[in-house]
């Protein structure tokens, strides 16, 4: 899978202080354009190909789901943001914990692109026209057999994002500093099986991002700033 355009240096103030803002005015779609996959990534893998986050109690039975999340950089007066939802408490799957926009990838939706802007139309109203899409991080692979596609978008909200009651209970968004500040991470540790599982966690105003949501922030973090292998 080739990436769309070439490799752009960070400006070297914000590669000595990861803290600094993103101007207001940065390209950022000429940022990313070197490091994100340009077309979405193929979803069907043979199982020996992948492998998952943490390892399952028992080997998968069927083949990974499909599904998309929207790594949505918000454009404001202040700098971009990134935008998260708080799940619904009465959901019966991962009910109160902090997402990106997303689901599974219907057989409706042409990429992963549609899906993930569906999904953020359907949870908290964001219309189609208002995010340009500057492509697609490598699929992420999950313990619960989910092959998650990050989709990169550039967000232009004409309003306020309003959650869907029946699947949010709030949005919120955090400054894309404080997402490139590696002071800004730490670990959640979790149980599984009887054995430990570590991810990346945030704590932002009160909402702890652990888990998936976390790890994804942070690979995003790192193919932003270069630190990994793109």
């Amino acid at each position: 899978m080739h990436r769309g355009g070439g490799w752009h240096k960070l400006p070297s103030e914000m590669l000595n202080d990861p803290d600094a803002s993103l101007p207001f005015d940065m390209p950022i779609a000429e940022l990313l354009a070197g490091r994100l996959l340009a077309e979405p990534p193929a979803t069907a893998s043979t199982d020996d190909e992948l492998v998952p986050d943490w390892a399952p109690l028992e080997p998968f039975s069927r083949p990974p789901t499909p599904a998309a999340v929207l790594i949505g950089l918000v454009r404001r007066p202040e700098g971009h943001t990134v935008l998260y939802t708080e799940r619904s408490p009465d959901l019966r799957s991962h009910s109160g914990q902090v997402a990106f926009p997303g689901g599974k990838i219907d057989a409706s939706d042409l990429h992963a692109g549609a899906a993930a802007l569906r999904e953020a139309y359907e949870e908290v109203g964001l219309l189609t026209h208002e995010a340009n899409v500057l492509g697609y991080m490598e699929p992420y692979f999950t313990g619960s057999n989910y092959l998650i596609t990050p989709v990169v978008a550039e967000v232009f909200p004409s309003g306020p994002f309003v959650p869907n009651p029946g699947e949010v209970h709030s949005v919120f968004e955090v400054p894309l500093r404080r997402i490139l500040d590696s002071a800004s991470y730490g670990h959640f540790r979790i149980k599984r099986g009887g054995k430990e599982h570590v991810t990346w966690q945030i704590d932002h105003d009160g909402h702890i991002i652990w888990g998936i949501t976390a790890n994804l922030t942070r690979k995003f973090r790192d193919l932003v700033l270069g630190e990994v292998e793109a």
